[in-house]
């Protein structure tokens, strides 16, 4: 019989988890991104129950009270990757289909490519494979990446974020979430805590890390991007597939923007469910969804 999991513990740590869905249905994971908890599928979710999966959603490393340390080097992709498998193997799950979003989605990626063995098929939201990204940076993600560098001052962006959450009603609204999802920013991130956690994994990327080394994605991969994300640039998305030795697509939707789990939530489902019917089936090309209208684009 399957066990529901309301947490999970690796070391010292103990992670929350939200386990819904069949409980002999195959297994989903999903990870979170910035600034998010596991809260962010709760449209995608049922979804993917209703066609028979079980999804598992964490509150990653830094966002469950249980697990906040706080070196940055605790921060660093090996132990975020630890964390899914350390996952995994509570539920007694062998492989799993994974499924991210923004720092999800780089966590997602290094599970593939470093642990094949685990992962079923990967659907990876908003962010590219890792080495994409970086390959991008001269080519004008730099300019979209400029918060990266100002996390790294140590105190002052929590504070400042924290009093920004509390004091400005519309701080989920401007950073471009839709309700309900906006009005709870400042609780589920700022009164929760989960701050300086969550920002010691944009402070721990610099920092050397043998068991995340960037290598490529050999299991069958779906890379979902909205061409009006401002984080995200177009040159970033389409250097991703030069790291999928593997069936791939790569769908754009048009007009959509960073926050793709809470604002399309249909589409998400979608393109997990077509990953996963047809694992060995990509083609490898650019899919742009049509029931979309085209939004203002990439400026790159």
């Amino acid at each position: 019989m399957t066990t529901r999991l309301t947490r999970f513990d690796r070391g010292p740590y103990t992670f929350d988890v939200i386990d819904e869905g069949p409980a002999d249905g195959e297994p989903i994971v999903l990870l979170h991104g910035f600034p998010q908890r596991a809260s962010c599928w709760e449209l995608v979710a049922p979804i993917l129950h209703d066609k028979g999966f079980r999804t598992i959603a964490p509150d990653q490393r830094g966002y469950s009270p249980g697990a906040r340390p706080a070196r940055r080097r605790d921060y660093v992709q090996g132990e975020l990757v630890s964390d899914v498998l350390a996952l995994l193997d509570s539920a007694g799950i062998e492989r799993a289909h994974v499924v991210g979003h923004d720092w999800g989605a780089i966590v997602g990626w290094s599970v593939a490519a470093h642990h094949p063995d685990r992962v079923t098929t990967l659907t990876a939201l908003s962010v590219p494979h890792a080495a994409a990204f970086l390959r991008a940076m001269p080519r004008g993600q730099i300019l979209r990446s400029w918060y990266m560098a100002a996390f790294q001052v140590p105190v002052l962006p929590e504070t400042l974020l924290g009093w920004a959450m509390r004091t400005q009603p519309d701080f989920g609204e401007r950073m471009g979430l839709p309700q309900p999802f906006a009005s709870r920013v400042a609780c589920e991130i700022g009164d929760y805590g989960a701050l300086p956690g969550a920002l010691g994994w944009y402070r721990a990327m610099f920092l050397p890390d043998r068991r995340s080394a960037p290598r490529p994605v050999r299991v069958p991969t779906t890379f979902v991007w909205g061409d009006a994300d401002v984080a995200i640039g177009e040159t970033s998305a389409r250097l991703c597939s030069g790291w999928v030795e593997a069936n791939y697509d790569f769908i754009v939707l048009p007009g959509a923007d960073h926050w793709l789990p809470e604002a399309h939530p249909d589409d998400v489902a979608a393109a997990i469910l077509a990953r996963i019917d047809r694992p060995h089936r990509g083609s490898g090309a650019t899919v742009s969804n049509p029931k979309r209208e085209p939004g203002a684009g990439s400026s790159e």
